[in-house]
């Protein structure tokens, strides 16, 4: 079943903040095999010039996806069994940094067929808890055989 046109446009509310701290970049700078000093140690960073440890680039998928909501709503029609990620991109206005309190706004921006499947894009819009623009993400998924 085609997933509901109807949602594009539609936006989430502001996720519940998130608060970055070392162990979470540490953890996932390890998951993701990167051994870089910045993402580990306070003197590395600070001689980057950075106030403290950065997290690596694709961090905010940790948290960013506030979408969840939208995706998980059943007018939506999105059959999760089918799901496979398709894309991930990220621009930021200034890295994320350890002790940085973070939410996010998603909004879904495309939905369209290939073939015989979905592909829904969310756009999420990261900020400090203070309206600081920290980074955007986009994240494509693609429902298989749910076409019409």
């Amino acid at each position: 079943m085609a997933l509901n046109r109807d949602f594009v446009g539609r936006a989430s509310a502001p996720s519940a903040p998130y608060e970055v701290s070392r162990v979470k970049i540490t953890e996932f700078a390890t998951a993701i095999g990167d051994d870089n000093p910045i993402y580990r140690d306070r003197e590395a960073a600070q001689a980057a010039g950075h106030p403290d440890v950065i997290a690596p680039p694709t961090f905010p998928i940790v948290f960013s996806l506030a979408g969840g909501s939208i995706l998980a709503d059943p007018e939506l029609g999105l059959n999760y069994a089918m799901v496979v990620h398709g894309e991930q991109r990220f621009e930021y206005h200034r890295p994320v940094h350890a002790g940085d309190e973070l939410v996010s706004v998603s909004t879904v921006t495309d939905i369209r067929s290939l073939g015989r499947n979905e592909l829904i894009t969310v756009k999420s819009d990261v900020t400090t808890v203070d309206g600081e623009p920290v980074c955007t993400t986009y994240n494509t998924i693609v429902e298989r055989g749910g076409a019409a």
